[in-house]
């Protein structure tokens, strides 16, 4: 992996140059930033800027007041790399709170296995309505201890608007779901991501969550992306490196409550 090539073409494409979700997101380009405002129950939050000590504080400030105007949570996502340094200290001044870190991953498609069959006992199902998603539902609580929340309504409007846009998959003990993922395509770039890798804990050391990025990987090879994303955490990142993926920053969400939740 050439990180001096990779991580310059990952914040062009997919930060500086964001397009919208395709589900009435707005992309604007404005005070030295990027944000996107989702349509109702969508995302809404900085993807990019080009800040420095002197513009930093009054950026800032111009999103508070942008998303505190519509009543909205927004999240800034924080790259290891991205200038001021002290980004991070700011955001928490102006009322920010850190997420957990996590790490950004990358690898090659054509460098990824492909062919991983789940464990025994275990099928994958493609997912492709609202009881699939429901089931994907079903594994974020017992996985991660919380719902898809906005995801699962994301998730549905996609499905509904273009079934092909966000891959998601299920692995399944017989009926019961045991593990989900999906992936998201980024038309006109290099990259797909991977988003939403879980297992319930019982079903985890098994290698679904590797038979499930085999999976998404050989999508990504059919449509013709040249890398696969993840922004890992410190449970998948170990997996995902074994796999191939390499480090290339480390992304932090930073989220700015709605007027009235704090």
């Amino acid at each position: 992996m050439d990180h001096q090539t990779v991580l310059p073409l990952f914040d062009r494409q997919l930060r500086r140059d964001a397009k919208p979700d395709g589900l009435g997101a707005r992309v604007e380009r404005v005070d030295g930033v990027v944000r996107q405002t989702g349509a109702e129950g969508g995302w809404s939050g900085v993807v990019w800027s080009d800040l420095d000590e002197s513009s930093a504080d009054a950026a800032i400030a111009a999103q508070v007041r942008h998303f505190t105007g519509l009543g909205r949570e927004f999240e800034w996502k924080v790259y290891g790399h991205d200038l001021p340094s002290d980004l991070p200290r700011r955001l928490t001044a102006a009322g920010f709170a850190p997420e957990p870190l996590e790490t950004l991953l990358v690898a090659e498609v054509a460098e990824l296995p492909t062919d991983v069959p789940p464990p025994e006992g275990i099928r994958l199902l493609p997912v492709t309505d609202e009881a699939g998603v429901g089931l994907m539902a079903e594994v974020h609580d017992k996985a991660f201890g919380r719902s898809l929340g906005l995801t699962r309504h994301q998730l549905l409007a996609q499905l509904a608007a273009d079934p092909d846009a966000v891959p998601a998959v299920l692995a399944l003990a017989g009926d019961v779901p045991v593990s989900a993922a999906r992936m998201e395509t980024h038309p006109g770039t290099d990259f797909a991501s991977l988003w939403g890798g879980g297992t319930v804990a019982e079903w985890r050391g098994r290698g679904i969550y590797r038979s499930l990025v085999a999976f998404r990987t050989r999508i990504a090879a059919d449509r013709g992306y040249r890398y696969l994303q993840v922004d890992a955490s410190s449970m998948s990142r170990p997996i995902l490196q074994r796999l191939g993926f390499a480090a290339l920053s480390t992304t932090t969400p930073y989220v700015h409550e709605a007027a009235g939740d704090a």
